[in-house]
């Protein structure tokens, strides 16, 4: 694991009255007619800032919103989710029209000692997705120390992630805290054995995972419409089933790394097939070895599923990234909900740490109920697929070089 400071560091250091702390945020949420629809980002970040004002810190933070190209648009802008924050912080939060220059200036010395101030987004400027010096120097002069809190965005090399940890000491936030450490608990340093669970619709997006994972896991269950192009290159008929065809060189020869490496492929022995793809279809269980020409594999069955909860429950760690089946459609979301169920209910008794992530992951086991109860949850999409990859993040090496 990465050796970076964390906010405890910061508050050994130096006392945080009137100074002024940069926390980078993702503050890029889901909005819906001018309403955010999900504001678990919101949540995550904060405790860091609350715990820095409460401190006396004058607390400014940074966030991209959206895709603009490098210059203003008013529909990007971060005032609405400015406003948006006050609850969460019991506290009044300020708005620049600007994230550097005179503006942003300005606005963070009007600021008083323990007061928050968003400022505008960063994208509004191309120097940041650019990764530029020049625009890093200028978004670090506001600050006398810079937080990054936003794991979500570490595998940007962006200047408000990566450039700006050169330009001032740099502290782990809370939340970006508690990923490394529970990613280092899942996969860096973790309990053996280990069981990865991975879904999804196609092998070609997860390659890279795939190649990692069965050098460092126990176990690795394949299941999504992943599970229906590695049956079929082993020769099974998976009739009109999502599958790529192109990959099963490339599937094979991660079975073949998978037996060298002593980890065990846990693919479906038999299957849910429909013959179409609709809420309720009508549906049949069969081995996977008699899959109908005319049907399409939609969920693993109940043998499979009863082995993967076998093999669940001699693991001390689960990874989880993707969903077993079609979860968003009743009754294809049966596989990933009753395992997401019995993983939870193993970390809840204390037998098991469990970390999972992903976009759909978070929505099949928000569905299952089952997001409370293990260890944790990321939220961060593309940084979580990148870290389980073992590629190095950008964000997190720069707080570990600081």
């Amino acid at each position: 694991m990465s050796t970076h400071k964390t906010l405890d560091d910061l508050f050994k250091a130096v006392g945080l009255k009137g100074l002024k702390v940069l926390v980078r945020a993702d503050l890029n949420v889901p909005m819906a007619d001018g309403k955010i629809t999900d504001t678990t980002r919101i949540e995550r970040v904060a405790g860091t800032l609350t715990e820095l004002s409460d401190r006396g810190a004058k607390v400014i933070v940074l966030s991209h919103f959206g895709r603009p190209k490098g210059a203003p648009e008013a529909k990007y802008s971060l005032a609405p989710v400015a406003a948006a924050l006050e609850p969460f912080l019991g506290r009044k939060v300020a708005f620049a029209h600007d994230c550097i220059g005179d503006l942003a200036t300005k606005s963070i010395d009007a600021l008083p000692n323990g007061g928050v101030i968003v400022l505008e987004n960063t994208r509004f400027h191309a120097g940041e997705e650019n990764n530029d010096p020049d625009f890093a120097a200028a978004l670090a002069a506001n600050g006398n120390v810079y937080v990054n809190d936003a794991f979500s965005c570490a595998h940007r090399a962006h200047a408000s992630t990566e450039a700006i940890a050169h330009e001032l000491p740099s502290y782990a936030g809370r939340a970006m805290e508690a990923e490394l450490k529970a990613l280092d608990a899942a996969l860096g340093n973790p309990t053996h054995p280990v069981v990865a669970i991975v879904g999804g619709a196609k092998v070609s997006t997860k390659i890279s995972l795939l190649g990692n994972l069965v050098k460092k896991v126990d176990a690795l269950v394949i299941g999504g419409g992943m599970a229906n192009t590695f049956l079929a290159a082993q020769g099974k008929a998976v009739g009109k089933s999502l599958c790529e065809r192109d990959l099963f060189d490339t599937a094979r020869h991660i079975l073949a790394n998978a037996r060298s490496a002593n980890c065990e492929i846990i693919l479906p022995t038999d299957v849910v097939v429909a013959k179409e793809f609709k809420a309720g279809a009508p549906c049949v269980t069969v081995p996977v070895s008699e899959v109908p020409e005319d049907s399409m594999i939609l969920d693993v069955g109940v043998d499979t599923l009863a082995y993967i909860a076998g093999r669940i429950e001699t693991a001390k760690t689960v990874v989880w990234n993707g969903p077993l089946g079609a979860f968003e459609m009743s009754p294809f979301d049966t596989g990933t909900v009753t395992a997401a169920r019995h993983v939870a209910m193993l970390t809840k008794m204390g037998s098991l740490i469990s970390v999972a992530g992903g976009g759909d992951t978070v929505a099949a086991l928000n569905e299952a109920g089952a997001t409370e109860d293990f260890t944790y949850v990321s939220a961060a999409g593309g940084a979580f697929l990148e870290w389980m990859e073992g590629i190095e993040l950008p964000g997190v090496a720069a707080l570990a070089r600081n």
